[in-house]
């Protein structure tokens, strides 16, 4: 059987994030949603997305296809009911659909015509950009016990102070000593070729994703994701950081999301509670307006490639489209557009010639090369968001 994931209606409500990546690519737990799905149904999967995204993330379509909405997150009981689909079954959560068959032979989809399954367990769904950490503690759990199961664990070196350690896994290659690690309020993960500095304190649950690193003295509060690459100091408190962004020095960073190629410079804090305990309100780009979360807790959305310099303040509840630069003092204002360049003193737009100088050294540090796939995304991105940016 041939599986397919596709956007589904809450794309918009996952921009900054979903301008560089489909909704399969968002990392919430330890994996990515894409890379949950394909864990399993042991079996690999393509994309349907937006047509500027899919010469990355390209769509490959057999005879018979199950299409399933990313914005759902697997579970054992949804993968038993997804691969057992048969042709004019759907799989609806009330409203909302998360699976159908199709043959490539069918001219048209009516799904008032299919059979409706009910799925009626709890399962994760990401539909808005704070849904990212605010049940980022069920989807590391989720993912713990997917990535664990019948399997153990390296040993935990002597010199750490551990609480809990039935809830630790420790990934072959991991270097950890004379830390602390609390995983009594949730999982700890610690990925291959991870890297846990002395004196860092860390509070589950927390998944520390492969080649990833946790600088000295660095404090940690569940639930937090520190993908691929990254490299955090400090504080932080129930934050993601998708993969290769760095957060490397003394600062605080909570209730937050980060792209990846993002860097928070030395001692920049952001605020992740307003001054009279209102409810959160964030940007949103369906509407072009801020509207409510239902939070009280919201930090820093982040699009990738995005950077801000040393001592830099962010306001609760602050959105950050892709490749900006912000620097200087104050608050720069709550919602700062893609490709601006400045601070609270004003933007101006930043070149997207400058930009993908800098993006290419960035990524060759660690390997990785700047396509012509990359490019075009975000030169498409620069245009599809210029209405933003006031020069």
């Amino acid at each position: 059987m041939n599986y397919i994931l596709f956007d589904g209606p809450a794309r918009n409500q996952l921009l900054p994030f979903t301008y560089t990546r489909p909704v399969a690519e968002i990392r919430v737990g330890i994996m990515t949603i894409r890379e949950k799905w394909e864990h399993y149904l042991g079996t690999t999967t393509t994309t349907i997305t937006e047509d500027y995204l899919s010469d990355k993330y390209p769509m490959v379509e057999l005879e018979e296809n199950i299409l399933i909405n990313a914005s759902f997150c697997p579970t054992p009981q949804l993968i038993e009911l997804v691969k057992g689909l048969k042709e004019n079954q759907a799989i609806f959560s009330g409203e909302d659909m998360i699976a159908f068959f199709t043959k490539d032979s069918q001219e048209e989809v009516d799904l008032d015509t299919y059979e409706a399954i009910e799925f009626t367990h709890d399962c994760v769904k990401i539909e808005h950009t704070w849904d990212i950490f605010s049940k980022n503690a069920e989807a590391i759990a989720l993912d713990f016990e997917c990535l664990t199961h019948n399997r153990q664990s390296e040993p935990i070196p002597s010199s750490n102070n551990v609480i809990a350690p039935e809830n630790i896994f420790i990934e072959e290659g991991a270097i950890l000593e004379f830390t602390t690690l609390n995983a009594s309020s949730g999982p700890i993960y610690i990925g291959k070729n991870a890297e846990i500095m002395e004196g860092t304190v860390v509070r589950g649950p927390l998944a520390l994703c492969d080649n990833a690193t946790l600088k000295l003295a660095t404090k940690i509060y569940g639930a937090t994701t520190v993908g691929p690459h990254c490299k955090v100091g400090g504080e932080v408190n129930n934050s993601v950081l998708m993969g290769y962004s760095n957060k490397g020095h003394d600062g605080f960073l909570g209730n937050s999301v980060l792209g990846e190629w993002c860097n928070i410079g030395a001692d920049s804090n952001n605020s992740n509670l307003k001054n009279n305990y209102a409810e959160v309100k964030l940007w949103d780009y369906e509407t072009e307006r801020f509207a409510k979360t239902g939070l009280q807790f919201c930090g820093l959305m982040m699009g990738d490639h995005s950077k801000c310099g040393i001592n830099t303040m962010f306001n609760t509840g602050t959105v950050v489209g892709v490749n900006a630069n912000i620097f200087g003092s104050g608050f720069p204002r709550n919602f700062v557009p893609s490709y601006s360049w400045g601070g609270s003193a004003g933007f101006t737009t930043y070149k997207t010639d400058k930009a993908f100088e800098v993006a290419e050294v960035v990524m060759s540090r660690r390997g990785i090369e700047f396509s012509e796939q990359d490019k075009a995304i975000l030169e498409f991105v620069f245009e599809e968001t210029k209405k933003y940016r006031r020069d």
